[in-house]
This record gives C-alpha cells, structure tokens and sequence, in this order.
C-alpha cells in the first residue's frame, strides 16, 4: 500500500502538513450502538413494528430420535383457536432443504424424523402463544428406529456424515516406536450451546412481483437468500434479506438461521401477509445444533525433556444428524492439532459421527478450540510425567523463531512467519509472577488438605480465514452525502462484536472526517450482493478492507478535484481532522463536497477486498489456508473443594495479540468475553441427552452458563504490542474466535489442583466440562491410586 493510500501515513511523513496525532483507528471508540443497548432502543427483529395483518408461525417438532412417520392427524391442531394454516414439507414450490454444504437437511422433515426436536411442520395462527399451543394439538404415530447418539457409537457403527479425514507428516508410527517415552490416552470435551440472548427469528413480509423482505436475525443474509429462493422456487433477486443487528450469534446463526427464515418466507408468500416466526428458547434449544462434541484417543512420544518426537491422534465430533458445517469444522481442528508447537511427525484422523441428535454447527472458533485441546492434554500429561513445570515443556515445544532452526512449518504446510509465542510468552510469564505464584501455590496445597489451588499457563496460535477460500471476499458501498456526512454499508453482520464501529473508524480514517460524521446501515442483500458469512473471524478484516476501498477512491476523486480547484498535486492533498489540506489552504470536508458535487464528481463508490495468498487442497489436507496467526496466552489460578467438587477461578491473566488494534476498547471487550465463554464450555456447561435422545439440558434451568459470580475478581486483560506482518486493514488482527481458547488454563488450572491430592504425580482423568461431578471422580480416581 502506498502512503497516500493512507491519510494517517501521509501526515506521519510530513509532519509539517499538520499534526501527526490526528487518526480515527487505533482508538478506544464506544461501541457504535452502546447508547442504544443501555437505553432500550437499539431494534431486533423481534423489536420491528409490525406491519397490519402480521401472523405467527410456530414449528411443530419430532418426539423420536429415529422413526418413520405413519400417520399425522391435523384435525385437533386446525381447530385450534386462531390457526390460520398448516405447512408440511410438500408445500414448498422448490427444494426442502437448508444444508449448507451438502443438501442433506431438509427444512421440515419428510417421512423420516432423525432427531427429538426436529421440525416436522408449521402452524400459522394470529398470535405467537396460540401458534405454539396449536402445533402441541397433532396427533403423530412413528414407527420407532434405532439411533445412534454418541460419537462413540457413530465410530463403533462406521457412522459418519462425511468421508473420514487424514493428515499425515513424517512417520508418527517410527517415531512412536523410537520415542523414549510415550503416553496414550482418551479425552472427551463436551459441546456447547451458543445462548445468544435473541434467539432464532425471522420476519417475512411479501412483496410485490414475487418478491419477499425477510428481516432476519443472521450471520449470513446471502445464505438465507439463496435458502428461500430455492425453497420458494423464485430467483434470488426477488428476494430480500436485511439484518440491523443480532442480539449475538457466535456460529448458531451462521447457517442454521435458514431454517426458520425459508418457514416463515414458506408461509407468507403462500398466505400474501407477514408472518413472524421466533423460536421460544426451548424449542431453540431443541431445534438448533451446537459447538460439536469431539472425542479422542491419543498416543505420542516424548524424549526425557519432553520434547514432542511423533503423535497419533484420532478424532471423532458428534455432527449430529446431518453435514451442516461438520467438514470446515473438522478441518479445522486437524489444522489447530498444534497449537502452538511444533510436530515433526504426526497421523491425525477426524470423523464426523452421524447421530440421532440436533445437526451441529458453527461455534466461536469453528473445530479451532476442539483440536488444540488436545495436544494442551497431551502437553500437561507429558510434563507430568516427567515432574517438570508445564510451561517448560509448553516452551521446549513452541514453533521455531525463524528458518534457521527448521521448526516453523505446520503439518499442513503452511509457514509459520509471524511468531511472536516466545515473546508473548515470556512477557506474561513475567507480567503474571507465575513462577513466583507457582511455588506459593505448591507450599499452600502441601498444608491444605481439602482446598488444593492450582495454576495453569496455555498458549495459542489460531490461523485467521475461511476454510474454503472463496470466501474470503467482501464488498463494501460509501456514500458522501452534500453535507459532508458518509454513509457505510457492507457485508459483514454486527452481533455485538463491534464490526461496525472498525468498518465506520476505517472510512473515517480513510476520508479523514471524525467518526460521528461516518454511519453504518444494516446489512442488505440488495446492497451488497454475495457475502460471505461474518464468521472465521474475519469480519472486520474483509469488510473493512472493502470499505477502504471504497472510501479510498471517493477521496482520490475529491483530491483531483481539490488540485484543480485550488492549485497543487492531487498525491500531496491532506485529509485529516475534518480539513482537507490543499497548496497552502485548510478547507472544511463538508465545503470541498458541497463544490465537488456542484462540479458533478461521483461521490460515491463501490469497494471490494480478495484475501490473497491463499490455497488449500482438500483432498491431501495441505497448503495455506490462512493469512495470518493470532496468538496469545493466559494464566489462570483456581481453588477446589476436594470434597464437594466445587471450584473457583481466583485470578486470570491474558495477554492477547490483536496486532494494531482498530480500537484497543472493544478489542479487550472481546477477549473477555471469549474467556468467560471458553471457560464456560469447559466447566460448567454440560449438554446431556437421555437414552430416547431427547436433549434434557434445553432451558436456563437445566444449562449453567457462566453468570458474573463466576468471573474472577482479579481479571488482568491486556493487548500485546504488535504489527501484523500480513496487510491486514492497519496491520491489526482478528480477534473475534482466537481468545476462546485462552480459558484452557482455567480447565489445566483445575487439573493442576486436582492432582495435587496426589502430590503431582498422577494425571487426573480429568473430562471436559469439569463439572463438579467430572472434578469428584478425577479426584477419587488419583485418591483410590
């Protein structure tokens, strides 16, 4: 990039053009709808007002994991009070079906039901609640099947919804064999329901020539038009699909908000009125996938310093009934295996189980936080074994910091160019006191014979793009108005994580106006055509590069413009602090406009950005497929309860790399709510199926997440100084999925306290949630000997 590509770099090179502080990315802005959060009135879907004559739909769900459907009996259910209509999977014009990748999820079920919670049909009625007690009216009788509910037994009945996957380097099997130690072992994590506060909605209003207007609470508005064209049998541009804002997302709006976009879109193009279907939060829970469940079985060798020789590690996810995103996540857990380190020989297999249970999907970090957690295992078991800290042997086995010393390509190919592990690390070993803490911590549990502490520190490396690399595009329309005012549309969705304050702090930066002149509309399929869903964490990096580019080229017009005006070279123009600089004079942005437009330059443009540089091959699992790393690390201490298994996290430290951070604010925002998230998923959130298959953990009554007693009191979050080696939108970093996996060291943590009970000398059995029950058996596990 040139340095008038950057209004900020070209006043840093000359300083006499004005003052070089001036700059709108890089700092700490609110969140652009901060004040509507706290005062009630930013709108969701739900919030829209409706428009006369809207009706309700609800969704009528399976009662069987597995079963063929005899009859269906609607007689009770249509002479409920105020049902206007069924809808049963023959009523859709096109396809009945909702699958992302691979068309194997129907919309409604269609004569076989695969899991308990599955729709089956829709009910329209006038209101919400006399919808949702009309559909519990049907009468059903199934033909039972047998089902498959774990990944274990998907593994046991060859039960997969995808091919297996393998990756292989070296000869893991000679370096096994030639290892002085190994360790095997099995690991179960569980998954995690995404809780997003507003739960699935859509809201279909018919328009005229066939169209329809679906405002949806969705990660992907181009997906959920393309679903309903094709279940409508309509062309894509007859339909509309608009998203202001998501009362969050994290995955479990990515592709399975198609679902209840294409029922309600199903109901109001038959019916010609609006119709809203929102899910109440059992049957969201009931209806929708989660972060994917994996299970493990491991064997790696080690040397006497703990040195990493070879691993064999086998993989197998509960995707659930059907693909939905199970291959991109799989995928990538095979590229996040690593982690961190550095594995000369290694043999991954991962299989996606096809089970009787809800279809899985995306989750913040997308397959990322399930791989790494296993090699964190395989790493603290290591260091165990040899009595030795297991940051040393974390270290030992960092990546190498440059070519000379041969350990710094992935197992997939990719060169690692960016490592910063080593120093990061070091920087929070010190900032942390952690070798301090840590004999402090050994000398309390060797006098504290029920309540153990324990401390852990876990590093990351999370590669930063789509899977599959066409996705990895964005477009972006800035419009400036005659006053000066700008206006920002782009593709990405904002779900509370800030993209569109970064998208409006980049144009502001780019045309050199303050960031309450810049806003950003809700995101439109017929504005911006064909995007890609704001996931991978890629958000900010995608769109705010297209907007760039579209602000980029409104300011070259109006620099032309301004030299013909007033004399000078168009290269030398200044914009910055509201002022354009032109031969001498300070002209106001909104006069320059004002003139450019009476001089009839276009003011207004389209912008585009293509990730370069990437390429990954399915088929032998290798290339590059990502454009960068975020790394970071944190150390977490706790204390347990030896007897009741209750536990607390007493301090956390994280340091985090977001490179040049856009705005440093809603940066550590995230990493703090990523923490609390991950540490979630790893203690106390425990998803739990009865034999019938029936999901029992679907309600906040039965499904503990992380509330604010269980965040430490002392929580130290902190950015580490960087600048992304990668042309990344001002050289920041993503930082959306990769501080999930920070609150690995709250679960180590645990696992450190744990097998205190044993003087360190055993590795606890310990399982994923670490709940107070999982914490109990791991203790009398190392207790019985």
């Amino acid at each position: 990039m040139n340095k008038q590509a950057d209004p900020f770099l070209v006043a840093e090179s000359n300083k006499s053009a004005g003052p070089i502080a001036w700059a709108e990315v890089g700092r700490s802005h609110p969140h652009e709808s901060a004040i509507l959060h706290v005062l009630g009135e930013a709108t969701y879907t739900d919030d829209l007002p409706e428009l006369h004559g809207t009706l309700h739909a609800a969704l009528g769900l399976s009662q069987k994991a597995h079963a063929r459907i005899v009859s269906i009996n609607f007689d009770a259910v249509k002479a409920a009070p105020g049902v206007i209509s069924i809808y049963t999977a023959s009523d859709f014009p096109g396809t009945n079906d909702c699958g992302p990748i691979i068309h194997d999820d129907p919309i409604l079920a269609d004569g076989i039901v695969e899991y308990v919670g599955q729709p089956i049909f829709i009910v329209v009625a006038e209101s919400h609640d006399l919808a949702r007690r009309a559909v519990r009216k049907v009468e059903i009788v199934y033909e039972e099947l047998p089902a498959i509910l774990t990944p274990v037994e998907a593994r046991a009945a060859q039960s997969f919804v995808l091919p297996p996957m393998s990756l292989k380097r070296g000869d893991a099997q000679q370096a096994l064999q030639n290892a002085p130690h190994r360790v095997t072992g099995k690991l179960h994590v569980g998954g995690q329901e995404q809780f997003y506060l507003e739960g699935q909605i859509s809201y279909a209003i018919p328009t005229e020539s066939k169209g329809i207007h679906v405002y949806c609470s969705t990660q992907h508005p181009s997906e959920m038009q393309h679903v309903i064209a094709h279940a409508l049998d309509i062309h894509s541009h007859n339909v509309q699909v608009e998203c202001r804002r998501m009362g969050g997302g994290f995955g479990g709006k990515e592709s399975q908000s198609a679902l209840w976009a294409a029922a309600a879109s199903l109901a109001a193009t038959n019916l010609r009125r609006p119709v809203k279907l929102r899910a109440d939060r059992d049957d969201d829970m009931m209806v929708t996938g989660k972060r994917h469940e994996f299970y493990y079985e491991y064997e790696v060798g080690y040397d006497d310093q703990g040195l990493i020789l070879g691993a064999k590690v086998e993989m197998v996810s509960r995707a659930g009934f059907s693909a939905d995103l199970s291959g991109p996540v799989a995928t990538r857990a095979v590229c996040h295996f690593d982690n961190a380190y550095y594995l000369s020989d290694v043999d991954i297999k991962a299989m996606c189980g096809k089970t009787n249970t809800q279809s899985n999907t995306a989750f913040r970090g997308f397959g990322g936080p399930q791989g790494a957690i296993a090699i964190e295992y395989i790493v603290d078991e290591i260091a165990r074994n040899l009595g030795k800290d297991a940051l040393d042997v974390r270290k030992l086995n960092f990546y190498g910091r440059n070519d000379t010393e041969g350990r710094n390509i992935t197992q997939y190919g990719q060169k690692v160019a960016d490592n910063v592990i080593h120093e990061l690390a070091a920087e929070l070993e010190q900032s942390s006191d952690y070798r301090k803490r840590r004999a402090e911590i050994t000398a309390f549990n060797a006098v504290s014979p029920v309540l153990k502490k324990g401390l852990a520190f876990t590093p990351h490396k999370f590669g930063i793009a789509f899977n599959v690399t066409h996705l990895n595009q964005a477009g972006a329309l800035v419009h400036v108005y005659v006053d000066g005012s700008v206006l920002v549309n782009h593709g990405g969705t904002e779900m509370g994580q800030g993209i569109n304050t970064k998208v409006a702090q980049v144009v502001a930066h780019e045309l050199g106006v303050s960031l309450g002149t810049v806003r950003v509309t809700a995101t439109d399929t017929s504005k911006i055509a064909n995007t890609s869903a704001t996931a991978a964490s890629t958000g900010a990096d995608l769109n705010g590069k297209a907007a760039q580019d579209a602000a980029r080229q409104v300011r070259e017009r109006l620099a032309e413009f301004a030299a013909k005006t007033y004399g000078g070279i168009a290269a030398d123009v200044q914009f910055y602090a509201q002022q354009v600089q032109v031969n001498g004079q300070s002209i106001p942005f909104a006069d320059l406009v004002g003139k450019a437009y009476l001089a009839r330059v276009q003011l207004w443009s389209d912008g585009f950005y293509a990730t370069p540089h990437l390429h990954w091959d399915s088929k032998t699992m290798t290339g590059s497929p990502f454009s960068y790393y975020a790394y970071g690390a944190a150390v977490s201490e706790v204390i347990v309860d030896t007897l009741t298994g209750e536990w607390r996290l007493l301090r956390a430290d994280a340091l985090y790399d977001a490179g040049n951070s856009l705005n440093p604010a809603i940066d550590i925002g995230q990493v703090e709510g990523a923490f609390i998230q991950g540490m979630g998923w790893l203690t106390t959130e425990e998803l739990w199926w009865n034999k019938a298959g029936k999901l029992m953990t679907h309600a906040p009554s039965t499904y503990k997440i992380p509330a604010i007693s269980d965040c430490p009191e002392d929580f130290r979050v902190k950015l580490f100084k960087n600048r992304n080696v990668a042309d990344s939108i001002h050289r920041s970093k993503a930082v959306g999925e990769p501080p999930l996996l920070l609150p690995f060291s709250v679960f180590f943590a645990i696992r450190d306290a744990i097998a205190s009970v044993a003087d360190y000398k055993k590795n606890p059995p310990l399982q994923a949630p670490a709940t107070g029950e999982a914490i109990l058996k791991a203790v009398e596990a190392i207790s019985a000997g």
